[in-house]
């Protein structure tokens, strides 16, 4: 991946606002936690009505979300260890720390607890976000490539 100095800082800041934003939500207490993803869960169910209320919908809904926000956690630690030219294997440690870190915060925040369960939704998260950004980085490198060869023709 090519590297410059903007991109490492946007990078960089991007990453730091995604860890911020996890962590800084598994700061929340329990009670504030669960009425914010019930407030999550009524606007998803009023923007895209498919019918009847599901009753462990908030739970799925959690999970989603820890799913997705360490998938960009993973594309964002792929993307900067990409330019730093290091192994593969330091986006997917970090990413496992980052979600143990994660829980062992709610271990000591009210109403909530730690998860192995959570760790492994996480985990399987940041290896998603691994997986998309190396897609997505082959597909840009054999367009340009493709483009390359037709205009030498």
């Amino acid at each position: 991946m090519i590297r410059t100095d903007r991109r490492m800082r946007l990078c960089t800041v991007l990453l730091v606002c995604n860890l911020v934003f996890i962590w800084g939500n598994s700061l929340l207490p329990g009670e504030v936690s669960g009425a914010l993803s019930d407030w999550v869960k009524d606007t998803l169910e009023s923007l895209l009505p498919v019918g009847g209320t599901s009753p462990s919908g908030t739970g799925l809904l959690r999970k989603a979300a820890h799913f997705t926000e360490f998938t960009l956690l993973g594309m964002l630690l792929s993307w900067l260890f990409g330019m730093l030219q290091r192994k593969k294997t330091w986006p997917l440690l970090c990413g496992v720390a980052a979600a143990c870190v994660d829980e062992t915060i709610q271990r000591f925040v009210p109403d909530r607890g730690p998860s192995i369960r959570d760790v492994g939704i996480d985990s399987c998260g940041v290896l998603m976000g691994i997986f998309l950004l190396h897609l997505g980085y082959a597909y840009i490198c054999r367009r340009r490539s493709a483009k390359h060869f037709s205009e030498d023709k």
